[in-house]
């Protein structure tokens, strides 16, 4: 589900961009993050707590909480919701320190 129409905010949304999470093909748009585009393709699980593995979804979408960290091109631990979606990448669901899942 994406925002289409906001009385303040103007969405300009151009260029679809494809990349693969957890092997499979999803695609989102230049200039939203890889959270948002995830958010929108219906996924709502991105990780799960670090002890007691339960789920965590998109939280606070300004980088500030651990919900969102997500192994991006074999890099771990990379907070999705301030992280820009680019064309071709490869976003992985991990495990408590970085372990892929």
């Amino acid at each position: 589900m994406r925002i289409e129409k906001h009385p303040i905010l103007n969405f300009q949304r151009e260029n679809k961009v494809a990349f693969t999470f957890n092997g499979e093909k999803i695609e989102g748009y230049e200039g939203e993050t890889i959270a948002a585009a995830l958010h929108a393709a219906g996924v709502k699980v991105l990780g799960k707590s670090l002890f007691l593995h339960r789920p965590r979804g998109f939280y606070c979408a300004i980088g500030n909480c651990s919900s969102c960290l997500m192994t991006l091109n074999g890099v771990a631990n990379v907070k999705t919701c301030v992280t820009d979606l680019e064309e071709g990448m490869v976003v992985e669901t991990q495990e408590g320190k970085g372990v892929i899942i």
